[in-house]
């Protein structure tokens, strides 16, 4: 599942997912393409700056010796924003980014003003649709004087660099398909790439590429089969043989949401896809026999040629994946030199646990090791490339606790290569998963494919073990990935932290979940600096250097997958709409500050009259519609950690009239808010009886998920 993006997100009861003018002035824009990402090391010219992906910088002016002297240059609030885990481009002077929404905004990167602001009117475009995802969009790219989006919707736009108009739109999904999108759009050799997301929704995964000039489609490639009866692309012809049953009336999932890196030496793209959808195997490999098919290619790797899109080679990570495992996370390129050989590699941290060493010329894996705790394999057989599972995994007749979570051991949260280091800096997270057989959840895959609704197929629980004290913690690990060992670790208290950048200057940045801002030793991992952001941070920072002077900048914006709720640690006080949204620029010596932002805020005040009485039928049939859609931003069993209102406190919510309305009419759709009028009145009711009832526990001091997970196994 995706974390950071996408409104499949489902979390029964407890669990979440946590699921991309010229500095100055109004001059001339520079027409540089990001094929030459390697040209300058003052910019910051793509999503991971480089074509390789490595988010190192070659910028030595801030370092080691003089961090210390970092301060904040200037800030910009950004109102309107929410979730905010874009990765900024700075092309000769100027910033561009996404907000929550797929806005984007051009800012002077020296002055902090905003040059100009683009909004695609994402919900109102799909008001329906706006329901497949909470705001969360990655970032942009830049070509040769153009910026590109993708939007949630479905479409591409190029905007005009130095006016911010559109020049181009173009949709990028297929039409009537059960895809969003969230991710950053790469740009290559003239061609812009993106992916799709919503496994969970019932969406087959693919990726699409357009001309970057033109908007003019050249080639799709799906991740996983269709139906072999009617389907002729080359996957199907492929990978069908991979899969039992009719997963097609299911979607298949592997959808490409995020990971998508260019290797101009093989004229290739490197695509890293999702998870099987839905989660429980035995809808798309299982066959009667009881043998267990691979499910190419969900949880893989795949090379594509870039002129054409034909398959090339792949690397599967997860055969018949079962558990949310994804190769969604960003794939890094570098040389490394291996047992006194030269290779050219890819390096890859996908959501399972270990870190794999490719060759990329021929996707033959070199190593694989676990970063962290990890339980569903033994290690990978370097001969065969596959993993030495353990038993009962795919959790087919019992309940199987797992390791990692659904989270990932390492999610979307960007990695970063330092190659003077030798280096690779993980967001990792250390949380276990009860992955559990549901005939509910299995109903839910099996309702009227009309309907948008989130079909897991299973049952999954977050896990703690109370002995681990690390269990449900996050760390920012330093891994040698010649030797597959920890360098170095830097423990943090709670788990859903964000992306790392790291530079010449011996750095390594990171914010974290709690709103502060680190600057470590990389070479040693000796913290150097900090910053109080006073919001949590999802989105990775990024360094250039604009008239002569470096600069580091960060989004600051806490939400999407990280504002579900349900997790120990997630919620942090950080309530909706009270911090503002911002883009922090710091330099040497910089002396702005902060403007005033309200504090953390944990406390809950809930709405109820005892005279609305609770029928416990409805309150138990509006848990479970509830459960199919509205969880996925605010919050499994209604309990909200700043990705949404807390519905327990809503005024909306606490009047059944106004609640019903905004379902039905999509009042705030510009706030984020979908349309649901495909709800009867019946269900309307029932989640208002239901939240209600949550509210009501709180106040009466019951935790809010008490007794949930079994009713929820037991849902009608």
């Amino acid at each position: 599942m995706q974390l950071g993006s996408r409104a499949g997100m489902v979390r029964t009861v407890k669990f979440v997912s946590l699921a991309l003018l010229c500095a100055g002035g109004a001059s001339s824009c520079s027409t540089r393409k990001v094929d030459q990402l390697s040209a300058g090391a003052s910019d910051w010219l793509g999503y991971g700056r480089d074509e390789g992906e490595q988010r190192f910088s070659p910028l030595t002016q801030i370092d080691a010796s003089n961090v210390g002297r970092l301060g904040l240059a200037w800030s910009l609030d950004l109102p309107g924003e929410n979730a905010l885990p874009s990765t900024p481009l700075a092309v000769d002077g100027v910033l561009y980014f996404s907000g929550s929404f797929g806005t984007v905004y051009a800012v002077d990167a020296v002055a902090g003003r905003e040059l100009w602001k683009y909004d695609p009117h994402a919900n109102e475009v799909s008001p329906r649709g706006a329901r497949k995802i909470y705001g969360n969009n990655r970032g942009v790219a830049y070509w040769d004087g153009k910026v590109y989006v993708a939007t949630k919707d479905g479409r591409m736009i190029a905007l005009d660099a130095k006016s911010g108009k559109p020049v181009w739109t173009s949709q990028f999904l297929i039409e009537g398909d059960r895809s969003t999108s969230s991710g950053a759009p790469r740009v290559f050799d003239g061609k812009v790439i993106i992916g799709n997301s919503g496994a969970e929704l019932g969406a087959r995964g693919y990726v699409t590429t357009l001309d970057a000039k033109t908007g003019k489609f050249l080639w799709r490639f799906f991740t996983v089969p269709g139906n072999p009866a009617v389907d002729t692309d080359e996957t199907t012809r492929l990978a069908a043989k991979t899969w039992s049953g009719e997963w097609w009336k299911y979607g298949g999932g592997g959808t490409p949401w995020n990971a998508m890196t260019y290797d101009a030496q093989f004229h290739q793209v490197l695509i890293g896809t999702g998870n099987g959808g839905p989660w429980n195997p035995r809808f798309r490999c299982e066959t009667k026999s009881g043998k267990i098919t691979d499910n190419l290619f969900v949880a893989s790797v795949v090379a594509l040629d870039a002129n054409t899109g034909k398959y090339k080679w792949h690397y599967q990570y997860n055969p018949c994946e079962a558990s949310d495992w994804k190769a969604t996370m960003d794939i890094i390129l570098a040389d490394l030199t291996i047992d006194g050989k030269p290779r050219k590699v890819m390096m890859q941290a996908p959501s399972n646990g270990f870190f794999y060493v490719i060759d990329r010329t021929n996707g033959k894996l070199i190593s694989a090791e676990k970063i962290g705790k990890v339980n569903w394999a033994d290690r990978i057989d370097l001969q065969t490339g596959r993993p030495v599972e353990r038993p009962g995994i795919r959790y087919e007749k019992s309940p199987s606790i797992l390791y990692p979570s659904i989270l990932g051991a390492h999610n979307w949260q960007a990695m970063s290569y330092n190659p003077k280091t030798g280096l690779v800096y993980i967001p990792y997270m250390q949380l276990g998963v009860k992955m559990s057989p549901s005939a509910a959840a299995e109903a839910d895959v099996k309702a009227d494919p009309s309907k948008l609704i989130i079909r897991l197929g299973a049952l999954p629980e977050p896990f703690a073990d109370p002995k681990d004290p690390l269990d449900n913690t996050g760390s920012l690990l330093a891994w040698n990935p010649i030797t597959q060992k920890l360098q170095w670790r830097v423990n943090y208290p709670s788990l859903w932290n964000a992306g790392t950048m790291t530079s010449a200057g011996n750095l390594v940045f990171q914010g974290t979940n709690t709103g502060k801002f680190f600057a470590y030793d990389a070479s040693t991992g000796k913290r150097l600096w900090s910053f109080d952001a006073k919001l949590g941070i999802l989105a990775p920072p990024i360094t250039y250097s604009a008239k002569g002077r470096q600069y580091v900048s960060l989004l600051v914006g806490y939400g999407a997958g990280a504002g579900e709720g349900g997790v120990a640690g997630l919620k942090q006080g950080w309530k909706y709409g009270l911090q503002p949204r911002r883009l922090l620029t710091f330099a040497l010596d910089g002396k702005a500050k902060l403007p005033e932002t309200p504090p953390a805020d944990f406390t809950i005040n809930p709405l109820d009259d005892p005279k609305i009485t609770l029928d416990p039928k409805a309150v138990q049939l509006g848990m479970a519609v509830f459960h199919r859609g509205c969880n996925a931003c605010h919050g499994a069993t209604a309990v909200a950690t700043g990705g949404a209102p807390d519905l327990r406190e809503s005024g909306i919510a606490f009047d059944r009239k106004a609640f019903g309305q905004l379902l039905h009419d999509g009042t705030l759709l510009s706030n984020g808010m979908p349309r649901f009028d495909d709800l009867s009145s019946q269900e309307v009711d029932q989640i208002y009886q239901y939240i209600r009832s949550e509210a009501r526990a709180y106040k009466a001091g019951r935790a809010p998920d008490q007794l949930a997970g079994e009713a929820m196994n037991k849902r009608p």
